[in-house]
């Protein structure tokens, strides 16, 4: 690296590029989304919670989907919104590195719950009498958790493969938020090792589910 370059300090959100006036407009289009969002699943973890007869493996998944998607969509929302209604939409390093941390690892645990919720609806319909022994609260609590933990686990890796890179220049994040692969491009270095753990990353927490899924239902429908 050349002596005159210096560190980056802050990146800077591109997102639209459209006209004043039409990101106002997406502004509140955006806005009625995320609080009708926030609204639903907040219900959704109030009924759950205040119902005795919902306190079942499948609701108790259903509860966690609604957290996941709370933090997921706060985690990037806010920050787009403030953009679409400022000229300066900057963001600090830091809060950009863990922005890209929580998106992973709320995404991956999505993923991991949909497997798990695919997963008691198969035993609910293949293997009805043995329901509650299967699906008993301690393996809830143990899918639950081992949901959580790779889904963080893996977000926790590529933040971590990331960190270790130099960023110098330019700034512009071709995104709305710090997504991983826009970050990536700004690196001063090889990336190749990220590329090959992101891409493993994807295959287990995205094609594996994926085919689980398909299997349960599969075997639902017939």
């Amino acid at each position: 690296m050349g002596g005159n370059q210096s560190w980056v300090t802050e990146f800077i959100l591109v997102g639209f590029k459209l006209s004043a006036d039409m990101e106002v407009l997406l502004f509140w289009i955006f806005s009625l989304f995320y609080i009708s969002s926030l609204l639903a699943n907040g219900m959704i973890l109030g009924l759950i919670s205040l119902d005795l007869r919902l306190h079942t493996p499948m609701y108790l998944f259903l509860s966690h989907l609604a957290i996941i998607d709370i933090s997921y969509t706060s985690n990037n929302v806010p920050k787009m919104l403030a953009n679409l209604v400022n000229q300066k939409r900057t963001i600090l390093f830091v809060p950009c590195i863990m922005q890209t941390f929580l998106y992973l690892g709320f995404a991956a645990t999505e993923c991991m719950i949909l497997v798990v919720m695919s997963y008691d609806r198969f035993v609910a319909v293949c293997h009805p009498l043995q329901y509650t022994v299967i699906m008993s609260w301690r393996v809830c609590t143990v899918l639950s958790v081992t949901s959580w933990a790779c889904g963080f686990i893996l977000a926790l890796v590529n933040v971590i493969l990331l960190l270790r890179l130099p960023f110098c220049g330019p700034q512009n994040v071709n995104h709305l938020f710090c997504e991983i692969l826009s970050v990536l491009k700004l690196a001063c270095a090889d990336t190749w090792m990220n590329q090959v753990v992101l891409f493993a990353s994807s295959v287990f927490f995205l094609v594996v589910p994926l085919c689980l899924m398909l299997v349960s239902y599969m075997q639902i429908i017939w």
